[in-house]
């Protein structure tokens, strides 16, 4: 089981996310074709070296036109939800706004749909959001964790004018979250405060092995600490994995029904889901629909299902799985860099993909068959190894 394990050392804000993955390895290249479909105008999101307090790491910018326009909660999830794209980074993208939503809205009195984003509508704040989305979809990792945020203090001037740090969304974010306190300062923003309270669980399981580390690197300095976010990616040791499937059956719901239910599960957080045709008692024709999930969105899951399907009930039971190992490699193609997913089990290549929605998007920007991308970079990733 591959996790992740991000650790807001001196802060956590949606750029530090962002840098700290690309640090890890995640391709620039791939995540910038999948902001391309937002239609956000023009951008440019920059990578840079950068060090604090003797840590080095990668430093994030985006660059792009003054945008002082407000942005509501609608126009964002509609702009997300027509990029096409991937399931696992829509429903993170979206979960985090959905976040950040909710959270303003207890803050100033009204409703979600009503909430009009303002520093965190701007392209740049769109484009970490859904960066670090994309970016944790690249990676294919089953599960993310965090430490403890830490909270800063003092003033920020804000366009409400100046706000006690950390900011009432900010705080009303990590609501039922280990917090720690830290020196002066924005430490945890709310960008950053909605990623963490979105994508991941608290903690870190005791069978923990690291293999991969990665740090974001902030632009403010603090005296009492690095201004970092590291990212670790690591594995469970053997059993250490808490996996349940989830499971109804049903003899009454429609088609649209079903398909409906796989997509909720997979934006609800399950690992995967499955609809099966079963034989049920007096013979009667009906489905299995099924869904592993992580230990932590067990209770979600078993909603989601009860909500979506016709079922009066659901049940579960934990299992075991050997999950290959998992890295990312890019090759150079006639289309450009594309990243090749690595399955290994042990220190042993057992298989390899090309990531599809990054052959996908780079075929409609083409306009050629998706396979023919998909082809010539398994084909030179190869070609490569021989």
């Amino acid at each position: 089981m591959t996790i992740l394990w991000l650790d807001p050392v001196g802060g956590c804000s949606g750029d530090m996310c962002l840098a700290a993955l690309f640090d890890l390895g995640v391709s620039p290249e791939a995540v910038r074709a999948e902001l391309a479909r937002l239609d956000l105008g023009a951008f440019h999101l920059r990578l840079s070296r950068a060090e604090k307090m003797g840590i080095h790491g990668t430093r994030v910018d985006v660059e792009a036109p003054d945008d002082r326009h407000e942005r509501t909660w609608e126009e964002i999830r509609g702009r997300i939800e027509g990029a096409g794209l991937s399931a696992g980074a829509t429903r993170r993208a979206l979960a985090i706004f959905e976040r950040l939503a909710r959270a303003e809205a207890k803050v100033h009195g009204t409703t979600p749909e009503r909430v009009h984003f303002h520093e965190v509508g701007a392209v740049d704040s769109i484009v970490d959001v859904v960066g670090v989305a994309v970016a944790l979809d690249l990676l294919g990792i089953d599960e993310v964790r965090a430490g403890a945020a830490p909270l800063g203090g003092g003033m920020i001037e804000t366009r409400h004018g100046p706000m006690p740090v950390p900011a009432a969304a900010t705080l009303e974010l990590l609501v039922g979250r280990e917090v720690r306190s830290s020196g002066p300062g924005e430490r945890t923003t709310p960008t950053g405060a909605a990623i963490l309270a979105a994508v991941t669980e608290p903690g870190l399981p005791a069978s923990f092995v690291p293999e991969r580390i990665g740090y974001g690197i902030g632009h403010r300095d603090f005296d009492d600490a690095p201004n970092v976010l590291r990212a670790c990616l690591g594995r469970l040791e053997h059993g250490g994995e808490s996996l349940f499937v989830v499971e109804a059956n049903l003899d009454d719901a429609a088609p649209q029904v079903l398909a409906r239910a796989i997509d909720a599960c997979l934006e609800g957080g399950a690992l995967d889901a499955w609809v099966a045709p079963v034989t049920m008692k007096k013979g009667r024709p009906g489905h299995l629909l099924g869904a592993l999930v992580p230990r932590g969105r067990l209770s979600a899951l078993c909603e989601i299902v009860v909500r979506e399907t016709p079922t009066l009930g659901v049940r579960y039971h934990a299992v075991g799985r050997l999950a290959l190992e998992r890295r990312i490699e890019e090759v150079e193609t006639s289309f450009g860099r594309i990243p090749i997913k690595v399955g290994l089990l042990g220190s042993e290549v057992v298989g390899a993909a090309p990531e599809w929605e990054v052959c996908l998007a780079i075929a409609r920007e083409r306009k050629v068959p998706a396979r023919i991308v998909r082809e010539e970079a398994l084909a030179r990733w190869i070609a490569r190894r021989s």
